[in-house]
C-alpha cells in the first residue's frame, strides 16, 4: 500500500499526492504494469477523502503516467525513454546575462527622458477612453502593417510636421526599428552589400550581422555621409541619418541629399534607407525636407520611432516605404504579425488626432531648449571651459565637446567613472581604426544640471592631473 508523508504537503493535498505517485514511477520505485491501490483502499489507509485520490489519479491519467482498466483498477503505464531522475542531481545553467546599467552621479550618456516631463495623466486618459470607445476593435487582429487609424494619424502627423506626403497604406508599423530592420533585410535581400556611417550607431551592424551581413563603412565629413565614400563602399544598400546624425549631431544639407539620392540612382537595386530618429528635436531653423520628400524614383525607405519623443518602453516604430516595396511587403511578408498590440496602436492613434502628441512635442521642444542651454551656460562657467571646444551642431538631444589633452579617451572615461560620471566618447563609436580623438558626447535631456557643474569640475581635474 502506498503511504507518504502529508505533514510535508504544500498547496491542494490531491498535487502533492500526484506529484509523489508521479515521482516513484519515474524513479522506478512504482514498475511498468504494476497496479495501484484502488481510490477507496488509497484513501482508507491515509485517512483522506476519495476525491483527493481520484483529482490524483486523473491527473496522472491525462499526463499518461498511469492508465485505467474498467472493473479492474489503475496501472502503471509504459514510459519509452524515460530516464531515471536522482532527486540530488541538479542541472547547473551557464547564462550570462547582460549586466545592468550601473548608477552613476552624474550620467551624461543617458538620453532617455525624464519620467517627471512624460504626460501620464494624459496618456491614462487615452488608454480609458480606448477601452471604453474601441472595446470590438481590440479583440480583432491587426493587420500585417498595423490598424488603419494609426497609420492615417502617422501620415496626417508627417504631412504637418515633415511636409511628407504619404499615403497610410505605404505605412508598416511595428515594435521598434531593429525589427522593421530585420523587414527591410528580408524585402531587399541579405545577399546585398549594406553601408552604414561611420562613425555611426553600433547597434544597426549588430543587428544587421544577425541576418549574416557584412555591413561596408563610409567616412562622414561636416555634411554628413559622402558622395565619394559611399561609391568606393561598393554598397547596395545605403543607411543613414541625414537630421541629427548620431554622435556628431550633423544635419546633411540639401545639395549632399541629392548627391546622396543620385547614387541610389545610377544603379538598379539601390535604397537608402533614411533614419529621422530623433527629428522631432530640431532647436534651430527651418527642418530641412526628408530624402522620402526628395526621392522621384522610389529609392528611399523612410525610418522614424515615438521612442526619443514619447518614450523607449511604448515600443512603437514604423517605416513608410515606396509604392512597389510595400506591394511586395504585402504580397511576400503579410503573414506576419504586427508585433505592436492593438491596445497600444489604438491608444496612441487617439493620443495623436486629439492634438496630445503635438502639444507634448511643443512642451518638451521648449523644455530641452531651455536644458541646454543651461548646460552649455554650466560647461563655459567652469573650468573646463579652458580646454574644451563646444560643437553644437544642430544635434538635438546632445552636442560634442572636443578637450585639449594628450590623455587617451579610455583613461579619461575610467577616472571619470570613478569620481562617478559617466560619458562616452565618439572615438568608441567609429567601426574603423583612427576615429576622431579626445571629442565626448554630452547628452543633457536628463541631467541634473546642479550635479553638471559638478561633474564639468572633476572633469577639469582628470585633465588638469
Amino acid at each position: 500500500m502506498l503511504t507518504y508523508n502529508f505533514a510535508e504537503a504544500q498547496g491542494p493535498l490531491y498535487e502533492y499526492i500526484y506529484q509523489c505517485i508521479k515521482e516513484d514511477i519515474i524513479e522506478g520505485n512504482l514498475q511498468q504494469g504494476e497496479k495501484l491501490p484502488s481510490k477507496r483502499a488509497f484513501a482508507k489507509n491515509n485517512g483522506i477523502s476519495t476525491i483527493t485520490i481520484q483529482n490524483a489519479y486523473d491527473q496522472l491519467i491525462s499526463e499518461g503516467y498511469i492508465y485505467t482498466i474498467p472493473q479492474k483498477g489503475y496501472y502503471v503505464a509504459k514510459l519509452e525513454g524515460m530516464k531515471k531522475v536522482q532527486r540530488e542531481s541538479s542541472i547547473s545553467l551557464n547564462i550570462h546575462m547582460p549586466e545592468e546599467r550601473p548608477s552613476y552621479e552624474v550620467d551624461l550618456s543617458d538620453n532617455r527622458m525624464n519620467p517627471d516631463h512624460f504626460p501620464f495623466s494624459i496618456w491614462a486618459k487615452v488608454m480609458r477612453g480606448t477601452i471604453s470607445d474601441k472595446s470590438g476593435e481590440l479583440m480583432e487582429a491587426s493587420p500585417a502593417g498595423g490598424i488603419g487609424e494609426l497609420r492615417a494619424a502617422i501620415a496626417e502627423h508627417l504631412k504637418s510636421f515633415r511636409g511628407m506626403l504619404v499615403d497610410p497604406d505605404q505605412i508598416v508599423i511595428g515594435a521598434g526599428t531593429e525589427y522593421l530592420y530585420g523587414l527591410i533585410v528580408q524585402l531587399l535581400g541579405n545577399e546585398k552589400q549594406y553601408c552604414v556611417e561611420n562613425p555611426g550607431y553600433r547597434k544597426i551592424v549588430q543587428v544587421y550581422r544577425q541576418y549574416h551581413i557584412s555591413c561596408k563603412y563610409a567616412d562622414i565629413d561636416e555634411m554628413g555621409m559622402t558622395f565619394e565614400g559611399l561609391r568606393a563602399t561598393g554598397a547596395d544598400i545605403a543607411h543613414i541619418s541625414p537630421n541629427h546624425h548620431f554622435p556628431t549631431g550633423i544635419t546633411m544639407p540639401a545639395g549632399r541629399r541629392y548627391e546622396i539620392l543620385s547614387w541610389a540612382n545610377e544603379g538598379e537595386g539601390r535604397y537608402i534607407i533614411e533614419d529621422d530618429y530623433d527629428s522631432e528635436f530640431r532647436l534651430n531653423g527651418k527642418p530641412i525636407p526628408t530624402l522620402f520628400s526628395m526621392d522621384a524614383c522610389e529609392k528611399v525607405i523612410y525610418m522614424n520611432t515615438f521612442s526619443k519623443s514619447l518614450t523607449p518602453t511604448i515600443r512603437i516604430s514604423y517605416m513608410v516605404l515606396p509604392v512597389h516595396l510595400i506591394n511586395r511587403f504585402y504580397r511576400e511578408l503579410s503573414f506576419y504579425a504586427c508585433t505592436v498590440s492593438n491596445f497600444e496602436q489604438y491608444a496612441l492613434s487617439a493620443f495623436i488626432r486629439q492634438g496630445y502628441f503635438e502639444k507634448h512635442i511643443n512642451r518638451m521642444r521648449l523644455y530641452y531648449s531651455r536644458q541646454r542651454k543651461k548646460m552649455i551656460e554650466t560647461i563655459r562657467k567652469s573650468r573646463l571651459n579652458d580646454v574644451c571646444e563646444i560643437i553644437e551642431n544642430d544635434s538635438g538631444l546632445h552636442f560634442l565637446i572636443q578637450i585639449k589633452t594628450n590623455k587617451t579617451d579610455g583613461a579619461i572615461r575610467d577616472a571619470l567613472e570613478k569620481k562617478g560620471i559617466r560619458v562616452n566618447a565618439l572615438s568608441e563609436y567609429f567601426f574603423t581604426p583612427g576615429g576622431m580623438k579626445h571629442c565626448f558626447i554630452i547628452n543633457y535631456s536628463n541631467v541634473d544640471i546642479e550635479k553638471a557643474g559638478k561633474a564639468c569640475d572633476a572633469f577639469y581635474q582628470i585633465l588638469a592631473e
